[in-house]
């Protein structure tokens, strides 16, 4: 990561963002640290501030109790919003002991085929294989339901529209087809209008 920006600039665009926010419950009662991956500015926060604004904006909120991440992955971009692998594994070595063993559940968002190969094979030997074990996959945001109370959390517009796209476009789920964004002209409309529109309202 390279930062032109200064230290309190980057720590301003991470809460301008709302790259990472505390908001809600799962259905087992816990907190929920909700992060959007695709807001993450890779190229402009460094290791050293990141590290600092989680342990002081983001750990003390969780206080000392069960909690639950829901990274969202969608349309995350490896060259704009993922750190490196030393990175990563700086960052995890630097959360806090009793962070880690009250971390319950980690819903993960539209992983695709690239970050489950990822965690399947470097993520077993970047994390512990108690964080790993608690890893739980969510193809489509209706699943997440199954987890979280849909008035819990709020799910960003993009993220319903990449379901769309994955019910028309299914081999985007297994890296066969490209998830970039696209222009394509007549798809396919939905049976009812009503689906659409009253998931996202309740999100």
């Amino acid at each position: 990561m390279c930062a032109p920006i200064s230290e309190l600039e980057q720590e301003e665009l991470l809460e301008k963002l709302e790259v990472f926010k505390i908001k809600g419950r799962d259905k087992h009662g816990r907190k929920i640290l909700r992060i959007i991956g695709k807001f993450f500015p890779a190229r402009l926060i460094t290791v050293e501030v990141l590290k600092r604004y989680l342990e002081e904006r983001v750990f003390p909120k969780l206080g000392k109790r069960k909690f639950a991440v829901l990274y969202v992955h969608t349309d995350v971009q490896r060259s704009e919003n993922l750190p490196g692998i030393s990175a990563l594994r700086s960052i995890y070595d630097a959360i806090p002991a009793n962070v880690k063993e009250n971390l319950e559940a980690f819903y993960f968002i539209h992983p695709g085929l690239q970050a489950r190969l990822f965690l399947a094979t470097l993520g077993r030997f970047l994390f512990n294989a108690g964080l790993y074990g608690k890893l739980k996959y969510i193809s489509r945001v209706d699943f997440l339901w199954e987890h979280v109370k849909r008035n819990e959390v709020e799910i960003p517009e993009f993220v319903f529209d990449h379901d769309e796209d994955l019910e028309y476009r299914p081999m985007m789920d297994y890296g066969l087809e490209s998830d970039h964004a696209r222009v394509y002209g007549g798809a396919p409309t939905m049976d009812s209008p009503v689906t659409t529109y009253s998931m996202r309202c309740i999100s």
